[in-house]
C-alpha cells in the first residue's frame, strides 16, 4: 500500500524524519511532498526542502520525495494511486487541526488517514519553534538556512529552547 506523508517541510525537523521512518516500515511505499499550504509563508525555497527530506530519508529504499503547488492533497493522491496520507501529531492541538482535514479527504476521494504520535522526546520540536530560534540567533550551528541537509542541527536548536542545553 502507497501512503502520502505531505507537509510544507519548512524547515525539516528531527520530529518529522522520525515520523517518515516509522512510516516506512508500515507501508510498501511512502511519498514524502512538499505542500504549499495557502497559509503559510514558505521561508526556505521547496528545492531546499526536498534536498533536506531526501537527506532524511536517505536509507529508507521504499520512500520517495516529490513536491506539489497546485490543487488540493486528494487530487495529488488520486494521480498517483494513493490511498492512505500519514500525519505526525504532537498532541491535542495538532489533532483537532487534522480530523476536519482527515474527514474531508475521506468525503472528497476516500483517503483515509493515518496517525502517528510523536516521539515524546521531540513533541515540542516544531519547523516555526526551529525559525524563531534561528530568527533570535539561538540555532546552535548556524542559521537554518545553511545548516546541513541531514537536519541534525535542528535537534540542538529543538534541545536549546526546551532548555537542555546551553547556546553559545
Amino acid at each position: 500500500m502507497r501512503a502520502l506523508f505531505p507537509g510544507s517541510f519548512d524547515p525539516v525537523t528531527q520530529g518529522h524524519q522520525d515520523i517518515l521512518r516509522r512510516a516506512s516500515l508500515l507501508f510498501d511505499e511512502v511519498v514524502v511532498c512538499v505542500m504549499s499550504n495557502a497559509n503559510k509563508t514558505g521561508r526556505l525555497p521547496v528545492a531546499e526542502r526536498l534536498e533536506r527530506l531526501r537527506a532524511a530519508a536517505a536509507g529508507l529504499s521504499n520512500v520517495t520525495v516529490d513536491s506539489h503547488t497546485g490543487g488540493l492533497l486528494v487530487d495529488y493522491c488520486r494521480r498517483g494511486g494513493i490511498d492512505v496520507v500519514v500525519r505526525g501529531v504532537r498532541g491535542t492541538s495538532d489533532l483537532g487541526y487534522e480530523m476536519p482535514m482527515a474527514r474531508m479527504n475521506h468525503e472528497l476521494a476516500g483517503i483515509e488517514t493515518f496517525f502517528i504520535a510523536s516521539d515524546p522526546a521531540l513533541a515540542h520540536v516544531s519547523s516555526t519553534l526551529v525559525t524563531t530560534m534561528d530568527q533570535q540567533g539561538r540555532a546552535p550551528g548556524g542559521r537554518v538556512g545553511r545548516q546541513a541537509p541531514d537536519v541534525s542541527p535542528v535537534t540542538n536548536a529543538f534541545q536549546a529552547a526546551a532548555g537542555k542545553t546551553q547556546t553559545p
